[in-house]
């Protein structure tokens, strides 16, 4: 079997799309009875994460937009390779040249609308629910993204699999203050995602200035890029003293850095109010960062105690649950195995395996 991943988003910058397609296939490489296609333009950095073996294939994409990519490049590739399968994210070529497996991660845009402008819903909604109801495999990440797919694009839940998203390897950076010195901290509150409206930043800046905390020593800590049309987070955060400002660390880290900031934390807080799985409050508690995480959307599913999750609507809530965790820290320890034993990349590719070695026994019957 031959299977063509489209890998373009190891072009940019890094995203859940990419923590998932390297989760997964770094442990579906593993299985020699299948050829691994993977496409992008800098196949370097494609070399250095799955490796060079024998069952591995590197193709350079050139570099073009997604447009000519989904339109010419993908269907040469496929017919140049003889292409069994070819997975996708959220949309797939527009002619179809071979077996197309997609992961549709979530479709926040349609329950959400408020949070995504006008014309990327129209366009994405007809792009993505051609893409969905062609698959022969069409896969996503959660409970939550299943039932939406199901129930936007009329499709039966019985033809949607779940992969789950996981963490990277957990790694052996030392736990030292290092991070610390260079960014200038001592105790802090740590959020990561990208800084944009559905993150809710806002609420979470809120409750860290309305709790005096920036008196008390804490910084506030966001890692991800920052959306410079959050308007509202931002004009907030201009509205504030000078000591609150300097107390608020916005930041791009890199892996070994979020590593440590993970683990360096006082307390790891996810105020989302829409994920279709949200990656940062699992990876928080593998580094042993104690937690508190929203409860809506995808994020029920983790099934954190009542005393680790709030409601995202609530800042008084959030608030109370801030001071308590800062009082008594409650680290997930016992919780952790379970989390780490559902979320597992080896888990949930041996799974994949399994729907792949199904449907190809039902299409060569």
């Amino acid at each position: 079997m031959r299977i063509l991943i489209d890998a373009h988003v190891f072009d940019g910058k890094f995203q859940g799309t990419r923590t998932y397609l390297e989760g997964l296939y770094s442990h579906m490489v593993n299985h020699e009875d299948i050829e691994f296609y993977f496409a992008a333009c800098d196949i370097h950095k494609l070399r250095g994460i799955f490796g060079m073996v024998r069952n591995i294939h590197y193709v350079k994409l050139p570099c073009c937009g997604s447009f000519r990519r989904l339109l010419t490049v993908y269907p040469k590739i496929i017919e140049k390779y003889e292409i069994d399968y070819a997975h996708f994210q959220y949309v797939s070529p527009l002619r179809k040249k071979c077996k197309e497996i997609v992961t549709m991660h979530d479709l926040l845009f349609l329950d959400f609308p408020q949070y995504f402008p006008f014309w990327y819903r129209f366009s994405k909604k007809f792009l993505f629910m051609a893409s969905a109801k062609r698959a022969d495999i069409l896969l996503t990440v959660s409970d939550y993204s299943k039932d939406a797919i199901a129930r936007h694009f009329k499709i039966d839940e019985n033809k949607i699999s779940i992969t789950y998203n996981s963490v990277l390897p957990v790694t052996d950076i030392d736990n030292n203050s290092a991070v610390k010195d260079k960014y200038g901290l001592k105790k802090y509150i740590l959020t990561v995602s990208r800084i944009e409206p559905r993150k809710n930043h806002l609420m979470l800046l809120k409750a860290f200035v309305e709790l005096g905390l920036y008196r008390k020593g804490y910084s506030l800590v966001m890692v991800g890029a920052k959306d410079l049309n959050y308007h509202e987070f931002f004009g907030y955060l201009n509205s504030q003293d000078e000591i609150v400002k300097k107390k608020v660390l916005m930041i791009e880290a890199s892996f070994e850095d979020l590593v440590a900031l993970y683990k360096n934390a006082t307390l790891f807080v996810f105020p989302s109010l829409a994920e279709g799985f949200g990656i940062p409050p699992i990876e928080a508690i593998a580094y042993g960062c104690p937690v508190l995480c929203s409860n809506a959307t995808a994020m029920k599913e983790f099934g954190f105690p009542e005393e680790n999750s709030f409601n995202p609507a609530n800042l008084e809530e959030l608030k109370e649950k801030i001071q308590k965790q800062l009082d008594s820290p409650v680290v997930l320890d016992y919780y952790k195995h379970q989390i780490l034993e559902k979320y597992n990349w080896q888990t949930i590719a041996d799974e994949y395996y399994g729907l792949l070695m199904k449907a190809t026994c039902q299409r060569d019957r």
